[in-house]
């Protein structure tokens, strides 16, 4: 944001008075009940763009050990009301004539704030905010632009942003073009990117994939998912394919280093440990596994990973699939997001997603149907984790990312999708108790198990969509 947008100004008062509030009522604050107190570090006024009668504010404020980004819209109380409409959370309060509301859900004052970060490079008509995220606010604008506004602050580059920008600077044509950056004192504060219009999230592509196998099997009709009308392999492939280039353009922009290789036995110890703090009635069952971990000889090289990949973080449009959100698995600390390991943490993270859709889909159905369901929902698992690892595997330049020899690699593979599953059932047992069945389940296979069959090596797939369609990603993904 060019320096000439902005103006600083103290924020009313009133306002400060009521921010505490007004925090404690979105889904981006950190804290529990409203803070005792708020404090102002820093706020300005847009100074160009805003529509009359109004004013557009910026603050950043400090509640507890938190730091957050404010947007503030002031405009005279009655057109302030029109404004709000089904937006009751955005309110922050009222002094006199004029009322304070969260600016994102104002389309002209949204617009001028893309105006002031762009420094005036990007101009909209309209703007609408989605109300999906934890710890940021996004809005779009005409259905070109996806503007990203951070609202928890930590200070210094933002994953997401530098990540995102790291790999479009070398080529890698699976995120979504970069096209506003806005800093101040070195802290990402809002960044804008190409919208994905018609773009569908992979977990629901999944889901309509089983519910398709699914209502075939309880229907009569075919039950294997080779053979069901919305078999996934082919888009599993595919995504394995993209993955692999996300991580060759990855060493490309950050290089790689052997910092794994030098805590691998530590890595072990502690799984073997945190599984007999899980799962003590498994943790025995586990010993071999964990034996054959502690033999393996080449962890193969750490690069920066995206650290939090499932089927929610990949989108398939009409020219292929998209990488969405480098931030990290949002539970750990920033510092450990950053540090580079193996690629099988990405890896393990997207199998084990391909591994819980089958499970969250058998619970939409009666459960007279369980037994009928179950057999083709393990093979829908199994047949897109195998297709996924195939177009991972086959892609050229991969290879020098993975340990050697391939026993190894699928050792160091099933590491960390035992380290993923127990980071579920942590999360499972505090925040969804009634899931935590399905990565109990996960640690019974890890652990129980016999080695050579969780590190056998992915074979062709029965029924393979074809060589000639799994070229075609060439086409259309490049």
């Amino acid at each position: 944001m060019g320096e000439e947008w902005l103006v600083p100004e103290e924020l009313p008062r009133a306002l400060v008075d009521v921010l505490g509030a007004y925090l404690a009522r979105q889904r981006w604050y950190a804290g529990q009940g409203q803070p005792a107190q708020v404090a102002v570090a820093g706020s300005a006024r847009v100074a160009s763009g805003v529509p009359a009668q109004g004013r557009l504010l910026w603050a950043v404020v400090e509640a507890g050990a938190s730091r957050y980004q404010v947007l503030v819209a002031e405009r005279p109380s009655a057109e302030a009301a029109e404004r709000l409409r089904g937006h009751d959370e955005a309110l922050m309060g009222s002094d006199r004539r004029v009322t304070w509301y969260d600016a994102v859900v104002d389309s002209e004052m949204a617009v001028a704030f893309l105006r002031a970060a762009s420094g005036g490079e990007q101009d909209a008509h309209r703007a609408r905010p989605l109300t999906v995220e934890q710890s940021n606010t996004s809005v779009v604008f005409d259905d070109r632009l996806i503007l990203k506004l951070f609202r928890r602050l930590s200070g210094g580059a933002n994953p997401d942003v530098e990540v995102t920008t790291a790999l479009a600077e070398t080529g890698f044509a699976h995120v979504a073009a970069p096209l506003v950056r806005w800093q101040r004192d070195g802290t990402d504060l809002a960044f804008g990117q190409q919208f994905l219009a018609g773009g569908t999230d992979g977990w629901a592509l999944a889901l309509t994939s089983l519910r398709d196998l699914y209502g075939s099997c309880s229907s009569g009709g075919p039950c294997e998912p080779a053979a069901s009308g919305g078999d996934f392999a082919a888009e599993a492939t595919r995504l394995g394919q993209v993955t692999a280039d996300m991580h060759i353009a990855m060493a490309e922009a950050y290089g790689t280093s052997d910092s794994l290789a030098g805590e691998w036995e530590e890595f072990v110890t502690a799984l073997e440990r945190q599984a007999g703090e899980l799962a003590p009635d498994l943790a025995v069952d586990g010993h071999p596994l964990f034996q054959r971990l502690q033999e393996v000889a080449a962890v193969g090289p750490s690069v920066r990973v995206h650290g939090d990949y499932h089927l929610g973080q990949v989108m398939r449009t009409d020219t292929g699939w998209y990488v969405l959100d480098f931030e990290g698995e949002p539970n750990r600390p920033l510092e450990q997001r950053l540090v580079p390991t193996s690629v099988f943490k990405d890896v393990s993270g997207m199998l084990r997603s391909l591994r819980y859709a089958p499970q969250f889909a058998l619970r939409e159905r009666a459960e007279g149907e369980l037994a009928v369901l179950e057999p083709p929902a393990r093979a829908w698992q199994d047949r897109n984790c195998q297709a996924f690892l195939l177009g991972y595997y086959e892609r050229d330049g991969i290879g020098e990312l993975l340990p050697s020899p391939p026993e190894d690699r699928e050792a160091v593979r099933v590491a960390f999708e035992l380290d993923k599953a127990m980071y579920e059932l942590g999360y499972e047992r505090a925040y969804r108790p009634d899931w935590a069945s399905i990565p109990e389940a996960a640690l019974a296979r890890l652990l129980s198990e016999p080695v050579e069959v969780l590190t056998a090596l992915p074979g062709r797939l029965e029924g393979d969509p074809g060589d000639d369609e799994a070229a075609d990603v060439e086409e259309t993904d490049h």
